[in-house]
């Protein structure tokens, strides 16, 4: 009930969730829907091997929810579909628990979801995490990378740590090194792997809110698997570049510990996680100071990164200086 918002409410019952549109539309001059779907991949095993989550959840509306947000839009609703070998009241109301904080934060109404029992699929704690949500956004404001140009500057946003990709390497590297996710992070003194590990994934719908009002925004990007190689040119065209200069963000300890520990080359870092970066806006020139301006009075930290430039034949679509 604490995630309802107009015109969706949040009461469990029937077999699937009215959303009453009179009181959405109105704000609209051309609505547009928008959805998308997502999991939190092999996440999961870290926070049913440790029993905690508490930010489990978080993640999983953060993964669907900002990559609507990048498109200009409001989330409206969110449901999520919970599957385990056998229903562990406490461990699922605490995921439960977390996905409600999770629709709070993007401001969507958690209006339903399914919970399966599947003991011949999953075994002991096993479990895993799905969920869609549906947005809105007025189609002459959506961010579509129509309007993204050469010279546009690169704004990048920190990420919380690992958030919700990458997982099977940074659980390949644990178990490489004979480390549980009990045992004292190195790179974090007084916290247990799973504690840091488990950090969940930031929700940017703040942080956009923020630039959008500020103007000048073309685009922007949600950094996950594929991590900034992959993900940047998602909003660009085969005309453009982006260059980065690696140097002009600071480095999360968790990925320092994991390229050295790992032997991880610096093209598989950047190509698997989000090396903390989870969001990338792409602002005009004349409009990048403001928007900066605009973050930081908003407690909001951000850093130039760069910015698109024309892209020689058969070059790289994303390119880092140094």
């Amino acid at each position: 009930k604490a995630t309802a918002r107009a015109g969706a409410g949040a009461s469990l019952g029937g077999f699937g969730a009215f959303i009453e549109l009179a009181p959405i539309l109105k704000n609209y001059a051309e609505p547009c829907l928008i959805a998308s779907t997502d999991g939190v991949g092999t996440k999961v095993k870290i926070a049913a091997e440790a029993g905690q989550y508490a930010g489990i959840g978080i993640d999983l509306v953060a993964m669907c929810a900002n990559d609507i947000l990048v498109h200009g839009a409001d989330p409206l609703f969110f449901l999520d579909y919970y599957a385990t070998s056998k229903l562990q009241i406490d461990a699922a109301a605490a995921v439960i628990e977390s996905i409600a904080a999770g629709c709070i934060e993007a401001g969507c109404a958690l209006v339903g979801g399914e919970t399966a029992e599947m003991p011949g699929v999953y075994a002991d704690k096993d479990f895993d995490l799905a969920g869609f949500v549906v947005g809105i956004v007025d189609k002459s404001k959506a961010l579509t990378g129509k309007d993204v140009a050469e010279g546009d500057v690169l704004i990048g946003i920190p990420s919380s740590g690992i958030h919700a990709n990458g997982f099977s390497l940074v659980r390949r590297v644990i178990q490489d090194l004979g480390l549980s996710f009990t045992d004292s992070a190195p790179y974090a003194p007084g916290k247990s792997l799973a504690d840091v590990l488990l950090t969940p994934t930031r929700i940017y719908r703040k942080v956009m809110q923020t630039a959008l009002q500020a103007g000048g925004v073309t685009g922007a990007v949600h950094i996950t698997g594929g991590g900034l190689i992959e993900n940047l040119p998602r909003m660009f065209g085969d005309n453009l570049a982006a260059r980065i200069n690696p140097a002009s963000w600071p480095d999360l300890p968790v990925f320092q510990w994991l390229k050295t520990a790992g032997r991880i080359p610096d093209y598989e870092m950047r190509r698997t996680f989000n090396c903390g970066l989870g969001l990338v806006l792409i602002v005009r020139p004349d409009a990048a100071d403001n928007v900066i301006s605009a973050l930081n009075a908003a407690g909001e930290a951000s850093y130039k990164i760069g910015a698109l430039v024309a892209r020689a034949d058969k070059a790289d679509y994303v390119q880092f200086e140094g």
